[in-house]
Parts: C-alpha cells; sequence; structure tokens
C-alpha cells in the first residue's frame, strides 16, 4: 500500500522536505545506518539498485515520476513495502524494509510496490467514486472499499507476478505470508462437532 504526504506548501516549498530536486530518474536512499548483514540475508544494496532501477524503466514509471527507493532497518516497522506519494509534485518514495521482510523475493515486493505506482491513476479514481456515491462509515461504503482495495491488491500482485516471470532474474515467488497463516484444520481446532 502507500500514504498520500501532506500537500506541499505553495508559499516555502518546504513541507516536504525528504523529496529532493532531482532529474526524473529513481534515486536511492538510505536511512537509520542500515547494515544490510544484519536485515535481508541474500540481497544485498547494490542489487536492489539495479532491480528497483530496472523496473522503473520497464514499467516507464520515469521519466513521469520522480521515485526515490528507500531502505529501511527499523525493527518496529511490520511491512516488507510501502509507499509514500506526493501527487501534486509526482514524486513518490518506495520504503523496503531490509530488517525484517515478511517476503523472501525481494525483486517481487519492488515490482509489486511499482505496480501500485503505475496504477495509482487508476486507484485515486475507483476511489474517489466510492467516496463521492457512498455515505461515510456506510455499510455500503466499507463494503465498496473492502472490495476495491483486495481487487486492487490481487491484480497488482497478479500484474507483479507476470513481470517477475517475464523480466524476473529471481522468478521464484514469495509465499512469506501464505507460510505464517494457520493451517485448513488449525483453524478449526478445538471446534464442536455439530452433530
Amino acid at each position: 500500500m502507500y500514504h498520500i504526504l501532506p500537500e506541499k506548501s505553495r508559499d516555502s516549498g518546504t513541507e516536504n522536505d525528504s523529496f529532493t530536486d532531482s532529474p526524473p530518474s529513481c534515486i536511492i536512499s538510505l536511512v537509520c545506518g542500515i547494515n544490510l548483514s544484519r536485515g535481508y540475508r541474500d540481497m544485498e544494496q547494490e542489487k536492489l539498485t539495479v532491480i528497483f532501477d530496472k523496473y522503473c524503466k520497464k514499467l516507464r514509471i520515469t521519466p513521469v515520476w520522480d521515485v526515490k527507493l528507500q531502505l529501511v532497518d527499523e525493527p518496529e516497522w511490520q511491512k516488507t513495502g510501502d509507499f509514500k506519494i506526493d501527487c501534486d509534485d509526482r514524486k513518490a518514495i518506495l520504503l523496503l524494509n531490509v530488517r525484517n521482510p515478511k517476503q523472501e523475493n525481494m525483486e517481487e515486493v519492488i515490482l509489486h510496490e511499482l505496480m501500485h505506482l503505475k496504477m495509482y491513476p487508476l486507484d485515486q479514481v475507483t476511489e474517489s467514486l466510492i467516496v463521492s456515491t457512498f455515505g461515510e462509515d456506510s455499510p455500503a461504503r466499507n463494503f465498496a472499499y473492502q472490495q476495491f482495495f483486495t481487487a486492487l491488491e490481487q491484480t497488482v500482485e497478479e500484474l507483479a507476478k507476470c513481470f517477475l516471470l517475464e523480466f524476473g532474474e529471481d522468478k521464484t515467488f514469495s509465499f512469506g505470508r501464505c507460510d505464517r497463516q494457520k493451517s485448513f484444520n488449525e483453524l478449526y481446532d478445538g471446534l464442536n462437532n455439530i452433530e
């Protein structure tokens, strides 16, 4: 998923200081003094940078967007990947968890997050339609949001898998989230027989 950054102050232009004026290309930023030997075991910073740049170009995200990869090494951050987006300036930061990612294939994670950015205009139109059609906190609005975000995540993941199979260096799908789920039998442990 992603976060929308607050609108930049029109007077000072300083609200989003985390964005630097840069040419329309993918740029890399490190945070929290990352030591990748403590983080993701098999993927070093240089490889992540190459993968990020490769898919920014393949998906034609740049030069339309200015995108920055930010590697996060914070134990409390639980997501594997995320985005911060500034719609007005068409800038985005892809946040990538290198301390404790939940997915095994970081190439797939980078692709998945970049697909969110690629589909962002459609995402915003759909979300605006839901907001303008249904009353706030109504069951219909909640249902529409749930259906929309489920379909969005499934579509983004399916597109990411297609690109991974076609262009990926590591074509292995991540099963990290699935591995942590309870098995079918575990879900029914302790339930009484209806008979």
